[in-house]
């Protein structure tokens, strides 16, 4: 079973929802947006799905379930189901996950609010519980707070995150000692910042470790230096050889070179849909991620 993660930079419809500070993204908003540039945004992030081709996916920076079933309806190869709750994060902003119901079968989901200090309202993480081969997976996708306003502000949100996630997780490893537990999402962290890192104490490890220092690899670029900032984290569990098993080698970056800029003061940089209130017409300021899963139990 094929796993994917996609930050899709600001996937918006085009209706000012008076509930969210979406105004940017609407119709007669600063951006000048039209359908056709929204067209051309679902058709991007459709040819994104098709390179990535995975039978579950999770994605962030969705606004709502409207554009999911546009991207859904545009991607055609697969007929995904969509787990998607909206969250209080004050652009609307949410997680989301498709998936292919004839690869994965879900058994539970939910919206794990995310309440910061000062009431700040962020992105629930979304939890999802699912069968593949008889065998039991925990998901959670995750997009936790960005360093925007300042990295001092940012990191102690993170960390009231990873805490959140901690206990959901202790929750789950209570009741099951060897639950298999995946967690995915644009964590805003490398692998060895300090709130990825405190996730160690109940065995998590980011899969991207083994790609940092690597010229030229990662997932997002800022002032030149390439992060890794999107990411599969795994348990003990999904490490091991029973039941169910991250595969060997498997870890892939869709680093494509039509999703990086080619040329120009921004050449390498994920080749991004908008830059400001400027469109650039590209892809996403992320790259997506890839992993695969396999079942000790499958039989031929």
């Amino acid at each position: 079973m094929t796993v994917g993660f996609w930050n899709a930079e600001n996937l918006f419809d085009l209706v000012d929802d008076p509930n969210k500070n979406d105004e940017e993204f609407s119709i007669g908003g600063r951006k000048n947006v039209t359908s056709d540039i929204y067209d051309l945004k679902i058709k991007h992030s459709t040819e994104v799905l098709s390179d990535l081709n995975v039978d579950l996916l999770g994605l962030c920076e969705v606004e709502n379930l409207t554009v999911l079933k546009d991207l859904n309806r545009s991607y055609s190869s697969r007929n995904y189901e969509i787990i998607h709750y909206d969250s209080p994060d004050e652009r609307g902003i949410d997680n989301a996950l498709l998936y292919d119901r004839s690869r994965f079968a879900v058994l539970n989901s939910r919206a794990i609010p995310n309440t910061l200090d000062n009431n700040d309202k962020t992105r629930d993480i979304l939890y999802v519980m699912g069968e593949f081969q008889s065998d039991t997976l925990h998901l959670f996708v995750n997009h936790w707070p960005s360093n925007y306003g300042g990295m001092e502000k940012a990191i102690p949100k993170r960390a009231a995150t990873a805490r959140l996630l901690k206990n959901e997780i202790e929750k789950i490893q209570q009741k099951d000692r060897f639950a298999e537990i995946l967690l995915m999402g644009d964590f805003n962290e490398d692998p060895d910042d300090k709130n990825i890192k405190s996730l160690d104490v109940i065995g998590l490890k980011s899969m991207m470790s083994p790609l940092m220092g690597k010229p030229k690899v990662g997932t997002y670029v800022y002032r030149g230096v390439d992060y890794f900032y999107d990411q599969f984290i795994t348990n003990s569990g999904l490490r091991d050889n029973n039941n169910l098993s991250v595969v060997k080698n498997s870890i892939y970056i869709l680093d494509l070179p039509k999703y990086r800029q080619q040329e120009g003061n921004y050449k390498h940089y994920p080749f991004r849909f908008w830059a400001g209130n400027r469109l650039l017409g590209g892809y996403s300021d992320h790259l997506a991620i890839k992993v695969s899963i396999k079942s000790a139990n499958f039989k031929n």
